[in-house]
């Protein structure tokens, strides 16, 4: 008995730092000027159409939640940090659409079986941190014979990359958490939906970054607008000599992915994966 408490009060703890984490910077400004288009082709890969229930898990504030409600579905965007749901709903007025917003834990989500016909996640879900939990829901909310659609960072194109590199620099994650980057894994993907799921199709796409001045620049934006980067450099303020480090590690990440000329421009792979819940 003290064993469920002591794990159910660290799950709490872990899934309110989560909160917060993504409560920092300015994750919408990324959704908008740095993945805009990632939504859109999630919905489009998923055959979202009018009339349809959708189901947008770990939406942030919007990012493929806005595109299927354009397409005259009923879509609900659930999130564990509603902080973010203000600029969604922004989001969605200036688009016209409506969207319904609603505070969930992608682990728990507060939905009964088969209550949707499409259950997406937009580099959302993959950060839950017990990965099979995660998927267990996804496929539970979604009504046998729907879909389900996932666009999620690889572990070996630049977010997965970025995240090795700020390993060093983190706190030890509590036991039974997964690195986010295995969500673009084809296979663990299929491992974590199993026999639950027909007509996989994965494939691995790039999106392109906006011009940045320089890797420096790209950096010192990013350490201002992304949480888990943010939250990283927070628990390092008073280490000075680590805090130069890291500063030096992600922006030779970022050279070493920068195609740009005169300008710091970056492809970052992603895996695009849709499946008929069997």
């Amino acid at each position: 008995m003290t064993d469920t408490v002591d794990t159910t009060a660290a799950d709490r703890a872990l899934k309110g730092r989560h909160r917060a984490m993504w409560g920092l910077g300015d994750y919408p400004a990324v959704a908008r000027d740095v993945i805009p288009e990632l939504g859109r082709v999630l919905v489009a890969a998923a055959g979202v159409r009018r009339g349809e229930r959708v189901l947008d898990v770990a939406a942030g504030s919007g990012n493929a939640a806005v595109p299927a409600a354009l397409t005259g579905a009923d879509v609900v965007a659930s999130d564990l940090t509603p902080e973010l749901f203000d600029a969604g709903r922004a989001f969605a007025a200036r688009e016209g659409v409506p969207v319904t917003w609603e505070e969930g834990d992608a682990e728990a989500l507060p939905y009964g079986d088969a209550s949707f016909d499409v259950v997406l996640s937009c580099v959302g879900v993959m950060f839950a941190p017990h990965h099979q939990q995660a998927a267990d829901e996804l496929v539970r909310v979604c009504r046998p014979g729907g879909r389900i659609g996932l666009l999620s960072w690889t572990p070996q194109g630049f977010v997965g990359e970025m995240f090795r590199t700020m390993k060093p620099y983190a706190p030890t994650p509590p036991p039974g958490a997964q690195p986010p980057p295995l969500w673009g894994d084809e296979q663990h993907v299929r491992g974590l939906l199993g026999d639950r799921v027909t007509d996989v199709v994965a494939r691995r796409q790039t999106v392109t970054s906006p011009e940045y001045a320089s890797p420096e620049a790209w950096r010192d934006w990013w350490k201002t607008v992304y949480g888990p980067t943010i939250a990283i450099y927070r628990g390092i303020a008073d280490d000075p000599a680590r805090t130069a480090a890291l500063d030096h590690d992600l922006a030779a990440l970022a050279a070493r992915y920068d195609r740009g000329t005169g300008s710091t421009v970056m492809d970052w792979e992603y895996l695009l994966l849709t499946a008929r819940r069997a």
